[in-house]
C-alpha cells in the first residue's frame, strides 16, 4: 500500500455519504480503513458486487452489533490500537452505544476521535434530523446559488455532504495527525457539514457582507454575466464560458466573430449580450464549438457527462476516471510525486473479521 498516510489505521462506523466519503479519501491516501456495519446492513449488501458500493474501495469491512456487548468490546479493541475513529452519527449515539469519545480517547489517548455531523456536537439544532439541503440552507450557500428571480438551486449533495462535510473531516484528521506526531496526543474533531459549507461560501460570504455581492444571479460568477455562463448547443449540448480577464474575453469575441464595445462590465448590457451569446452558440453543434475553441485562450470548454471523462481527450489523458471491477471511479486526487495515492478494490462490507484485524494490527 502507498499513499501520503501510509500506517494510519482507521476505524469508521459506516453511516450515511460524509463518513463514508472521508473513509474512502482516507483509504485513497493509503490509510488501512476498517468499515464496520450493522450485521443486518452487511447481509442485505449485494454479494458479488462490492463495486456497487464506491465508498467501500480499498476499505475492510466487519460486521458488528453495538447493542450487543460483546461486540462493543471488540470495537474498542480495535480503537485501542486504530490512530482514528470515524463517528458519524448525531451528539450522544455513540456515547449511548459506549464507544463516546471519553471512553475511548481514555483507553487510547493517541485516538483522532473524528465527529462527522450536519448540525455540529453544540447549538439547539444539535440534536435536530436533517440533511444535506438543510445544512447549506443554513449557511448561506444556498441562498446564493441559482438564477436571477427563480429559487435557489440545489446543488446536489456536493456541498455539505462531500465538501464542507467528507473532506472537511478527512483535512481534519490529516491535521490532527500532523499535530498528535509533535504532541503524541489524540484530539476529538467536531466537522459539520453547516460549517462547512459556510467555509467554503468564504469569499462570497465576505462580497455579501460588505455590499459587493447583489442578488442571486446577479453577478459574474452566479450566471449574471454573459461572459461566465452555459448555453445551449445545436444539438441540445452545451458549451461552458468562463472569460473573465479582458485577455481571455478579447479571445472569445474573435471565435465567435463579435467586436468589443467596451462594455464588458456594464451589467446593464449583460441580458443583451447572453441573449446574443445564446444565439451565435445555437447555430452550431458543441463538436464544432469545442474545434473552433480547441487551441486557444478563450476560457471556453465543452459541459461533458461523467460517461465521457474516459474518452475526452484530457480527461482521459489524465486518467481522471479509473475501473475496478468494471465500474468506472473517479481517481484518485490529488496527486502526490513519492507518495501517491491509489484507488482500491471495492469490497463486500463483511469481508473481514476483528480478530483478522486486530492480528494485522498487532
Amino acid at each position: 500500500m502507498t499513499g501520503p498516510l501510509h500506517g494510519l489505521r482507521v476505524v469508521e462506523l459506516v453511516g450515511l455519504g460524509p463518513g463514508p466519503y472521508c473513509g474512502m479519501l482516507l483509504a485513497d491516501l493509503g490509510c488501512d480503513v476498517v468499515a464496520v456495519d450493522r450485521p443486518e446492513a452487511v447481509v442485505a449488501a449485494p454479494i458479488g458486487r462490492p463495486a456497487s458500493s464506491p465508498f467501500m474501495r480499498g476499505k475492510r469491512g466487519v460486521s458488528l452489533d453495538l447493542k450487543a456487548g460483546a461486540d462493543t468490546e471488540a470495537l474498542l479493541e480495535l480503537l485501542d490500537r486504530a490512530d482514528v475513529f470515524i463517528d458519524p452519527f448525531r451528539p450522544g449515539v455513540c456515547e449511548r452505544l459506549g464507544v463516546g469519545p471519553d471512553v475511548a480517547t481514555a483507553r487510547n489517548p493517541r485516538l483522532i476521535y473524528g465527529r462527522m455531523t450536519g448540525w455540529g456536537q453544540t447549538g439547539p439544532l444539535a440534536h435536530t434530523a436533517g440533511h444535506d439541503i438543510d445544512y447549506i440552507a443554513l449557511s448561506g450557500a444556498l441562498h446564493m446559488i441559482g438564477y436571477h428571480g427563480q429559487p435557489p438551486t440545489m446543488p446536489l449533495n456536493l456541498l455539505g455532504d462531500f465538501a464542507g462535510g467528507g473532506m472537511l473531516l478527512t483535512l481534519g484528521i490529516a491535521s490532527a495527525a500532523y499535530e498528535r506526531s509533535r504532541s503524541d496526543r489524540g484530539q476529538v474533531i467536531d466537522a459539520a457539514m453547516v460549517d462547512g459549507a459556510a467555509m467554503i461560501l468564504g469569499p462570497m460570504f465576505v462580497a455579501a457582507a460588505n455590499g459587493s455581492w447583489g442578488e442571486r444571479g446577479t453577478n459574474f460568477l452566479d450566471g449574471g454575466a454573459h461572459f461566465y455562463n452555459v448555453y445551449e448547443t445545436a444539438d441540445g449540448k452545451w458549451m461552458a464560458v468562463g472569460a473573465i480577464e479582458p485577455q481571455f474575453y478579447a479571445v472569445l469575441l474573435q471565435v465567435l466573430g463579435l467586436d468589443d464595445d467596451g462594455r464588458q462590465w456594464d451589467k446593464d448590457s449583460w441580458p443583451a449580450a447572453k441573449a446574443r451569446f445564446a444565439t451565435l452558440f445555437a447555430a452550431r453543434t458543441r463538436a464544432d464549438w469545442e474545434a473552433a475553441f480547441t487551441g486557444t485562450d478563450a476560457c471556453v470548454s465543452p459541459v461533458i457527462a461523467p460517461d465521457e471523462l474516459e474518452t475526452h481527450p484530457h480527461t482521459a489523458a489524465r486518467e481522471i476516471v479509473v475501473r475496478r471491477q468494471g465500474v468506472a471511479q473517479p481517481n484518485v486526487a490529488p496527486r502526490f510525486s513519492r507518495t501517491p495515492g491509489v484507488v482500491g478494490e471495492p469490497v463486500h462490507p463483511g469481508s473481514s473479521s476483528v480478530d483478522e484485524i486486530l492480528s494485522s494490527w498487532s
